[in-house]
């Protein structure tokens, strides 16, 4: 299977490789600041869970067992190929084609400076051209994450539901965020493809 290497002007999306499991381990052991916003009402992964998903993802390398199309890529930076995250997507629907997707940057420093919007921008095109048969690609968030609300906008995406105070995070309430974007809204934002915008 031939890997895949998507290059953006600053971050390339590509399929794991083994020397990232050492800061992926880093950044899932503990506490750190991405985790208070990716889905921080969702348990997170114990230490006999995080060792099984490496050997699942050191499995997948060895053997070049990725989907077809694929259903995660890790983001990292384009002159060091260094771990900065991952994006990934899920069927909210399959029998309808209703695809959400998202990504997560660990470091801090990688936020607020278009890091997310390039990666996020590359991960949408490369899920529009390998499924043909999706008319729309959702995007879903909480109201405490402003900055993937920000994302969304920013990209393209429409708000087009609100349920309200559907989670809970450190005893308080908030809103689950619903965005999406059709595919013939996108190609019209992106008529040379997105890449091409970022110059």
């Amino acid at each position: 299977m031939s890997s895949i290497k998507l290059e953006g002007k600053r971050i390339t999306l590509r399929d794991w490789l083994s020397h990232d499991m050492g800061a992926y381990k880093i950044w899932n052991t503990g506490h750190h600041r991405w985790m208070d916003f990716n889905g921080p009402y969702y348990a997170k992964m114990n230490a006999d869970e995080l060792q099984k998903d490496i050997l699942n993802i050191q499995h997948k390398i060895k053997q070049g067992l990725f989907s077809v199309p694929r259903k995660t890529l890790v983001i990292a930076w384009r002159d060091s190929n260094q771990l900065l995250g991952t994006c990934n997507w899920y069927w909210q629907s399959e029998e309808t084609y209703w695809m959400s997707q998202g990504l997560v940057l660990y470091d801090p420093e990688s936020w607020s400076k278009g890091i997310g919007y390039e990666a996020l921008g590359i991960w949408c095109e490369y899920l529009l051209k390998n499924f043909p048969e999706l008319a729309r690609l959702d995007l879903r968030t909480w109201s405490g994450n402003h900055g993937m609300m920000k994302l969304a906008l920013k990209l393209g995406f429409v708000q087009e539901a609100c349920f309200k105070k559907a989670r809970i995070v450190d005893g308080k309430y908030y809103d689950s965020v619903g965005y999406g974007v059709l595919r013939e809204d996108w190609e019209r934002l992106y008529p040379q493809g997105f890449v091409k915008r970022l110059g």
